[in-house]
């Protein structure tokens, strides 16, 4: 089955990274659907029960989006709340729509992976930043099978750094 990778950045003309991930997936139609939803949903009102519908659908999930601010942008964290609701997503009758269905994240951050360390500049590693999305996903009963980072696109911005990534990512998702 395809792969869905749910793409969320706001500025997606000026990205370096998520851009050419969305490149290298769209060449393998077969294996990996793109959902932007900045370009799905310019206006931010999104269309839950096409959401849900979607999600059905598949059973493996990428979130693919930039690192900043210590989170995600906006739009995914109102994607999170409005389609991952009580009585689809959780609750006891809910029947728990994305239960068993391997979610992982991408996400590209700007600075180095030393930064991100208890002796770092940041003091946490990435994957005790993401935890809220780990425990989320969990909590939905989902299949949380960790989180691709690919780092410093602040201080290596070469196209020789973006396309080392490429078949890192993809290796990443074809082995969930």
């Amino acid at each position: 089955m395809k792969t869905l990778v749910i793409v969320t950045h706001p500025n997606m003309d000026d990205s370096l990274i998520n851009k050419r991930w969305m490149e290298a997936l769209a060449q393998y139609p077969e294996k990996y659907t793109i959902h932007d939803l900045y370009k799905i949903y310019p206006d931010e009102k999104i269309d839950v029960i096409k959401e849900q519908e979607l999600i059905e659908s598949y059973d493996k999930i990428i979130f693919q989006f930039p690192f900043y601010w210590f989170s995600s942008p906006p739009l995914l964290k109102k994607w999170l709340d409005e389609v991952l609701a009580y009585g689809w997503a959780y609750g006891s009758k809910s029947g728990y729509k994305v239960g068993g269905k391997k979610i992982a994240l991408a996400v590209s951050a700007g600075v180095n992976e030393e930064d991100y360390s208890a002796t770092g500049e940041y003091k946490y590693t990435m994957e005790e930043l993401t935890r809220p999305y780990e425990l989320s996903f969990e909590y939905i009963k989902a299949d949380y099978k960790g989180i691709f980072t690919y780092f410093g696109m602040e201080v290596n911005t070469t196209q020789e750094w973006v396309e080392k990534s490429v078949s890192m990512y993809l290796d990443f998702i074809d082995s969930l």
